[in-house]
């Protein structure tokens, strides 16, 4: 009997062992399923994962093609703004550059204006001294008319020789006619001859005309006086310069000064002597 049971007590522990072995293992099978559904979960969401980091990443392409398109755009703007601002800056300095040079050529003319002003200034200070001195000269030919006049009223009366002053006509040689009378307010002006004398005529002098460069002496035609005759001029023994006769009077002769240092040394009432030829 203890024979035919431990087979079966073999068979039932190999049972239970079995039972148990397949509980163990349907335990690990169903444990392996779940992690192999956990980990099949987790695989499909890291294919998820995977599907939103790959559009992400076409969009970052996308996004980086679309950002590379326009920094080459921009460069070209960057490039294009460059080169207007170096033709702004190329103009710029061409303008400062015509600004200095128009700045310079308005100093020259600023200075320019000035020396013309001054010019002007200096002119017209010399217009006023002009005017004084023709005021001056205007003034010494009234003189000297008055003093002819005052001659001439002395000459219509009677003299006693033939050296006294005798205002008549102021007559002239014929290669004088057209030259401008010598003594203001002569009249009937007309050619004579030459008249021949013996002996050198000395007389004085009456009036003298630095302006117009002439004296007027008391020899005329009367005396023997002819045009182109040479006088010399003396005070005392002092001889002066020499005059040449120009226009001739009855009683006077105007005489040119020959000499311009002679102008500033006469005096009248200084002597004249003839030269002889």
């Amino acid at each position: 009997m203890d024979k035919t049971k431990s087979p079966i007590l073999i068979l039932i522990v190999l049972i239970i062992v079995s039972l148990a072995l397949a509980g163990g293992l349907f335990h690990l099978l169903q444990k392996e399923h779940a992690t192999n559904a956990t980990l099949q979960k987790e695989l499909d969401e890291l294919k998820t994962k995977q599907g939103v980091l790959e559009k992400s990443l076409d969009d970052s392409k996308k996004i980086l093609v679309e950002s590379d398109k326009k920094l080459k755009e921009a460069r070209l703007r960057i490039d294009a703004l460059n080169s207007e601002l170096e033709v702004e800056k190329s103009g710029k300095e061409e303008a400062l550059k015509q600004a200095e040079q128009l700045k310079g050529d308005l100093a020259k003319q600023n200075e320019l204006r000035a020396g013309l002003e001054t010019k002007l200034i200096q002119t017209r200070e010399n217009m006023r001294d002009l005017e004084k001195q023709l005021g001056e000269l205007t003034n010494k030919k009234e003189d000297l008319e008055k003093k002819i006049q005052d001659l001439e009223a002395a000459a219509q009366q009677p003299q006693p020789q033939n050296k006294g002053i005798d205002l008549g006509t102021v007559v002239v040689g014929p290669e004088q006619a057209k030259a401008p009378a010598a003594v203001e307010g002569a009249a009937n002006v007309e050619p004579v001859q030459k008249k021949a004398r013996n002996s050198a005529q000395e007389g004085k002098v009456l009036v003298i005309n630095k302006d117009y460069n002439f004296v007027v002496i008391n020899l005329g035609s009367k005396d023997g006086v002819n045009i182109d005759d040479v006088f010399s001029v003396y005070r005392g023994n002092k001889y002066i310069g020499d005059v040449k006769v120009e226009k001739i009077h009855d009683s006077m002769s105007a005489a040119e000064l020959l000499s311009s240092d002679i102008k500033n040394k006469i005096k009248e009432g200084d002597s004249v002597l003839e030269k002889t030829r």
